[in-house]
C-alpha cells in the first residue's frame, strides 16, 4: 500500500493556500484551503476558550452545506470527537444522539432552527449552542461567526487529531454510538480511512472528490475530511440530483465519486441523450458501499462509464474492509471483495470456520478494536472467544477468497443507502389503536433496493382503505423519521412462533407468492 501523501492542512504554502478546498455543488460557494484553515484555527480557539480537550464531544446538527467544514476541521485538529446528526430524525431521536454521545457543545444550522430549539427545550446536557449560518441564535446561544472572530487564526500548539464518532442503528432499532480510538498523533498524520483512500483509491493533491451523499452518514463525511487530508478538493452536493451530479463531474473534472446502488439506478433512469450530453471521461474511481448492488445495474454502470467501478464493504465500525475492481467483480459477480484491512472468517451457529461456498455469519480478525458508546452488551456480543468481530452480516467465501453477502443483517432493511431496523417502526405503531398485529420487512424495489413495508393485521371489525393507510402514515409521522415509514402495506395475518418471534422468511414467501 503507498505512504498517504503529506496534507495540506497546518502546513500552507502561499500557493497551497489559495487552491479550493470544498465548493458546494449547487450553491457554488466555496472555501480555499487558506479560508477553511483560517476558519477552523478560530473556532479550534474557541473550543479551547470553553474548556474542550482531548476526548470531549462536539456535535453537529447541520444540513449539506459550507459550513460544515469549518467545524469538522476545528473539532478534527482539536483532538475531538464529533458526531454529525441525521438532521431527517425526531427531535426525540436527535436528543437521544446528543445526550448518548455526551456532547457539550451542539453547532446548527439555521435551516435546521426548528429542530435545534426543540431538541434544546427538551433538556439536554449541552454546555453551549451556536449557530452557524444567517439569522437569530436561539436563546442562550451564540452566532459561531461572531464568536471564533474573537480569537486570532495562529497556530495552537500541539494539534493532535480527532475522530469522527458516528452512529449505527442497533438490532432493536436504537442508535449505538461506534467509539474508534483517537490516533493520539499530531495533526497531519491522517486517519486510517486517508491511507485507504490514497494506497487503495489513489487519492491525492490532484483529486477531486465528488461527494453525493448526506454528510451526517460515515462515508460522506469521512471520505470528504479525506480528501482534504490529503490535499483534494470536495465538491459536495447539498443533495443528490442525477443529472446536477454528471454537470458537476464535468465541470469540475471529477476524478473521485462515491455512490450508492440507487443513485447508479437513478443515472441509468435518465434518458440516453442527457448522459451522452456530459463528459465524464475525468473520473478514474467511481466508488459505490452501503448496500448490495444489483448485477444488472452494476453491469450497466460499467458498460456506461468503463472499467473504474470500485465497490467497497465495510462498516463504520471500520474492523474490516473489503474492495474489488471492474475487473475482479466481472471474474467474480455478486461479490464485495476481498480483505484488504483484517482477514475475513465465516463461521456456522457453532463457531466454527465454514469452507468456501458455504453461508455463515461474518467475521473479521486482525483489525482495530472498538466498542459500542454506554453498551457493555453489544460491544461483547460483537466480538467471539479468539476476539474476531462482526457486524452481524450472512455471506459465504468462493474458492478464490471473495467474499459474498447474503444479507447486510439479519433483519436489516438497506433503502437507497440507509439502514432501517424493522423494530423501530413496529415499536411506533404496535400500540395503534387499529393494530392487532404487525410486522415489517424489506421487499424488494427497483429504484431504493429494498423499500420498507408493513403487514398489518387488523383489529375485528376493520377493513383496509386508503383513509387506514393515511391515519397510519401520520401516526408513524409523529414518533419516527419519515424515511422509516412503510411505503406500502398488506393485510394479514403475521406469522410467529410461539416465543412471539416473527417468522420472517415466511412472511417473504408469503409476500412473494401474492406480489
Amino acid at each position: 500500500m503507498n505512504q498517504t501523501p503529506a496534507p495540506l492542512l497546518g502546513t500552507l504554502s502561499p500557493d497551497q493556500s489559495a487552491r479550493t478546498a470544498v465548493v458546494m455543488g449547487g450553491s457554488g460557494r466555496s472555501l480555499t484551503f487558506g479560508e477553511l484553515e483560517e476558519q477552523s484555527l478560530r473556532i479550534a480557539h474557541l473550543f479551547d476558550s470553553l474548556g474542550l480537550r482531548r476526548g470531549d464531544h462536539v456535535a453537529l446538527l447541520m444540513e449539506n452545506g459550507l459550513e460544515v467544514f469549518p467545524v469538522a476541521w476545528a473539532a478534527q485538529r482539536s483532538g475531538l470527537f464529533y458526531t454529525p446528526v441525521n438532521w431527517h430524525l425526531t427531535a426525540a431521536e436527535s436528543r437521544y444522539i446528543i445526550d448518548n454521545c455526551d456532547a457539550r457543545v451542539l453547532v446548527h444550522t439555521s435551516g435546521l432552527r426548528e429542530l435545534a430549539a426543540e431538541v434544546l427545550a427538551s433538556g439536554t446536557q449541552v454546555e453551549h449552542h451556536f449557530l452557524a449560518g444567517d439569522g437569530d441564535p436561539l436563546p442562550g446561544g451564540r452566532r459561531l461567526a461572531e464568536a471564533a472572530a474573537a480569537f486570532e487564526a495562529t497556530p495552537r500548539v500541539c494539534e493532535e487529531e480527532g475522530h469522527p464518532m458516528l452512529y449505527s442503528s442497533g438490532t432493536t432499532g436504537r442508535p449505538k454510538g461506534i467509539v474508534p480510538e483517537l490516533p493520539g498523533e499530531p495533526f497531519g498524520s491522517g486517519l486510517p480511512i486517508d491511507k485507504l483512500m490514497a494506497g487503495l483509491f489513489g487519492f491525492g493533491p490532484t483529486s477531486v472528490y465528488l461527494s453525493t451523499g448526506p454528510l451526517y452518514h460515515a462515508a460522506p463525511l469521512a471520505w470528504s475530511i479525506g480528501a482534504n487530508h490529503l490535499g483534494g478538493t470536495v465538491v459536495a452536493m447539498e443533495t443528490f440530483d442525477a443529472e446536477r451530479a454528471l454537470q458537476l463531474i464535468e465541470q469540475h473534472q471529477v476524478t473521485h465519486a462515491q455512490f450508492v446502488p440507487t443513485m447508479f439506478v437513478r443515472m441509468l433512469q435518465l434518458h440516453e441523450e442527457t448522459r451522452s450530453r456530459h463528459r465524464v471521461d475525468s473520473l478514474e474511481q467511481v466508488i459505490h458501499a452501503a448496500a448490495p448492488c444489483a448485477p444488472d445495474v452494476k453491469r450497466a454502470i460499467i458498460d456506461w462509464l468503463g472499467p473504474v467501478v470500485t465497490e467497497y464493504y465495510a462498516g463504520s465500525e471500520v474492523n474490516g474492509f473489503c474492495t474489488l475492481t471492474t475487473a475482479e467483480w466481472l471474474d467474480h459477480p455478486g461479490s464485495v471483495g476481498r480483505a484488504v484491512l483484517g482477514e475475513v472468517h465465516v463461521c456456522g451457529p457453532d463457531g466454527q470456520e465454514l469452507p468456501a461456498g458455504e453461508i455463515g455469519q461474518v467475521w473479521f480478525s486482525g483489525s482495530r478494536p472498538f466498542e459500542y458508546h454506554r453498551d457493555p452488551d453489544k460491544t461483547a456480543a460483537a466480538f467471539n472467544a479468539q476476539g474476531w468481530s462482526t457486524l452481524g452480516d450472512l455471506g459465504h467465501l468462493d474458492e478464490d477468497g471473495y467474499l459474498h453477502l447474503s444479507d447486510r443483517r439479519t433483519d436489516l432493511i438497506v433503502s437507497g443507502g440507509v439502514n432501517i431496523y424493522p423494530r423501530e417502526v413496529e415499536d411506533a405503531l404496535c400500540l395503534h389503536p387499529d393494530v392487532r398485529d404487525l410486522a415489517v420487512v424489506g421487499v424488494p424495489d427497483p429504484d431504493l433496493g429494498h423499500r420498507v413495508h408493513a403487514v398489518i393485521e387488523l383489529r375485528d371489525g376493520l377493513t383496509p382503505s386508503p383513509e387506514l393507510e393515511a391515519a397510519l402514515d401520520a401516526h408513524l409521522r409523529e414518533r419516527i423519521a419519515g424515511f422509516k415509514v412503510p411505503r406500502s402495506y398488506s393485510w394479514g395475518e403475521v406469522p410467529r412462533l410461539p416465543s412471539g418471534k416473527v417468522l420472517r422468511r415466511v412472511l417473504m414467501e408469503e409476500l412473494a407468492n401474492t406480489a
